[in-house]
């Protein structure tokens, strides 16, 4: 009789995990990594839309390696030569096609929804960076970068609507 308990025990047990798992909804996780532009062209002081140095088409090209095992799903640049020539080597070896976005009218929760499950990657700017990072957290986290700093990687993960961050600096050998 004492096993037979047992046995009921354990298949009531074993079914109650099981109607668990069919009610479990699946998790939703989207991954967004944010970069600012590799490094642009100086050398006209009237240029507002230079396209990037040497070293920046190098940083470029690091970028696109450092993503290389990421499956990303989209790349989002602003409208400038620098953004898109930072995003194009890691856009075209994962045969996507760069969407821009405004980052002064980009509604956040649309981006989010739009974007859900995915793996993205944003090029912006000193300025507009930090803010959408800070946008996609909820929070005042994050000031201008640097001028003179373009090797931060911002990753931002929601998970079931919860967003944690992370920020990465990557100093760049570039060939020159």
């Amino acid at each position: 009789m004492k096993v037979i308990k047992t046995v009921l025990i354990f298949i009531l047990v074993l079914g109650n995990f099981s109607c668990k798992e069919d009610a479990k909804v699946e998790d939703t996780i989207s991954t967004f990594y944010f970069i600012r532009h590799a490094e642009k062209d100086r050398s006209d002081a009237e240029n507002s839309d230079p396209e990037l140095t040497q070293d920046g088409l190098g940083r470029a090209m690091h970028w696109a390696e450092i993503l290389d095992e990421v499956a990303i799903d989209a790349v989002y640049t602003t409208d400038y030569e620098r953004t898109q020539m930072t995003a194009a080597p890691t856009a075209v070896k994962k045969n996507l096609t760069v969407q821009i976005y405004d980052p002064a009218t980009i509604d956040i929760d649309q981006f989010k929804a739009e974007n859900l499950n995915k793996k993205v990657l944003v090029v912006g700017h000193s300025n507009t960076i930090p803010d959408f990072v800070n946008k996609m957290l909820g929070q005042e986290k994050y000031g201008q970068i640097d001028d003179d700093q373009n090797g931060s990687l911002f990753i931002v993960e929601i998970i079931n609507g919860i967003a944690s961050d992370m920020r990465l600096t990557f100093n760049c050998n570039c060939p020159d």
